[in-house]
């Protein structure tokens, strides 16, 4: 009984992360309520399934620490970008072929780290989250197209919810604190309820259980630049996951070494692959469990399988999903913005330990978060180049993340700055010594 209560916390603490990735694309590409049901189901399902995946520690896959998956926020505004080019196959598509790339290089992602150090993971996680904050805002104001948009109860249930969740977040310790989100989200539904703004019938209507259809959205295609960008998305949700990784593998006392890391990024591979087969979403380590860990002193795998199967059997009953589909959209827009600022203030935390190293990286962050940003504000900019290189263009994520990949080579990697920053460091050594 122990045991499952542990890992019905953890589920609670990964909840909210988990069913607003699939509320907040489903609401953007304009899902039936019945569609956005399956989604938020197959989601939780499919987190459950690639949550096993890793705490296995078979020959093949699976890091074997007490790790949590849930799907990761920085494929939010690639996949509602990908949907509104070329439709909800063309996000499928790419997440699978994303998923086999892992699956792929994840016996030697060690070696291309060095392409993703902080100052390009870092530019890349800002232009996520800033390049989200406007769909939080429409949200917020009651949803794009909405007759009613900026009313004054929209703008009431929207901040309400903002300041319910700013408010746990200041005078909560602990668990609480850490599932504010989702508290906040709960208070806010129940305020609209007053309101009489929410539609139960989705819940009537949906059934007790249903059973899971690969392609439930149709069959993916296939578009080049859908395909770069949740590639892209996948390398920096390595990163992420790699941290997690060591941060988990020094609370379980467990030295990691390159077949470990190997098998995680394999299971997290095969992960994002069944995710895009069966209409879900790519995947990477969630770091709010193991502040729950670290909080707890539990650190045993047994609690997170608990939690995998908790998740697995949620997936499978429409019912419980359909409940998250009734929060209001102002409310959900409430609480995405204290989210996707997160998502800012997360990116800047990884700029901030490196922008003082050398006046290269402060270059190479303003003209990759310039560009990433100017791309999505003004998309029409290359529309005059060709088709095979708009692929790098058209979008702004990718735009951003490849203008911070190559000048990180321009001037951090190539054999001239090396050798640069040795003479640097030789003569501060002096300096030091004298």
């Amino acid at each position: 009984m122990k045991m499952a209560a542990l890992g019905f916390q953890h589920l609670l603490a990964m909840y909210a992360g988990a069913i607003l990735v699939p509320l907040i694309v489903g609401d953007a590409l304009g899902l039936s309520t019945e569609q956005l049901t399956y989604l938020v189901a197959i989601d939780i399902l499919m987190c459950g399934v690639a949550t096993l995946l890793q705490v296995l520690n078979s020959k093949f896959i699976g890091i074997g620490l007490p790790v949590v998956l849930g799907c990761t926020f920085t494929a939010v505004a690639p996949m509602i970008a990908i949907g509104g080019q070329y439709g909800i196959t063309a996000i499928y598509g790419a997440i699978i072929v994303s998923g086999l790339f892992v699956v792929v290089v994840s016996g030697f992602f060690g070696k291309l780290v060095r392409f993703f150090p902080p100052v390009v993971t870092g530019s890349v996680v800002t232009i996520i989250g800033i390049t989200l904050i406007p769909v939080a805002i429409n949200n917020l104001g009651g949803g794009e197209g909405a007759g009613d948009f900026g009313s004054t109860a929209h703008i009431a249930l929207g901040f309400g919810t903002l300041l319910f969740i700013i408010l746990m977040y200041r005078f909560t310790t602990g668990f609480l604190k850490s599932i504010s989100i989702l508290i906040g989200l709960g208070a806010g539904t129940i305020a609209a309820a007053f309101m009489g703004r929410v539609d139960f019938s989705a819940v009537a209507e949906a059934s007790y259980f249903h059973m899971v259809h690969p392609f439930y959205f149709g069959t993916p295609t296939f578009e080049w630049s859908a395909i770069i960008t949740m590639i892209l998305v996948a390398m920096v949700s390595l990163v992420e996951s790699t941290g997690v990784y060591f941060a988990l593998g020094d609370i379980t006392d467990k030295k990691l070494n390159e077949k470990d890391l190997s098998r995680g990024y394999r299971a997290e591979g095969l992960a994002i692959f069944l995710g895009g087969i069966f209409n879900a979403f790519q995947y990477t380590a969630f770091s709010q469990n193991v502040g729950l860990m670290q909080m707890t002193g539990v650190k045993k795998r047994r609690v997170i399988v608990i939690t995998g199967v908790m998740l697995i059997v949620l997936g499978f009953v429409p019912k419980i999903a359909a409940v998250t589909t009734i929060i209001p959209t102002s409310v959900l827009g409430g609480a995405m913005l204290a989210m996707f600022g997160m998502v800012v203030a997360q990116g800047i935390k990884m700029l901030g330990a490196v922008i003082s190293e050398s006046p290269e990286n402060s270059m190479i962050i303003a003209c990759s978060i310039g560009m990433g940003l100017g791309v999505t504000v003004v998309p029409e900019l290359f529309d005059v180049l060709p088709n095979s290189l708009q692929i790098l263009t058209s979008n702004g994520i990718v735009a951003g993340s490849v203008t911070a990949i190559v000048l990180n080579i321009i001037f951090n990697m190539t054999p001239r700055r090396k050798k640069e920053k040795q003479v640097t460091g030789t003569r501060e050594l002096a300096e030091e010594v004298s």
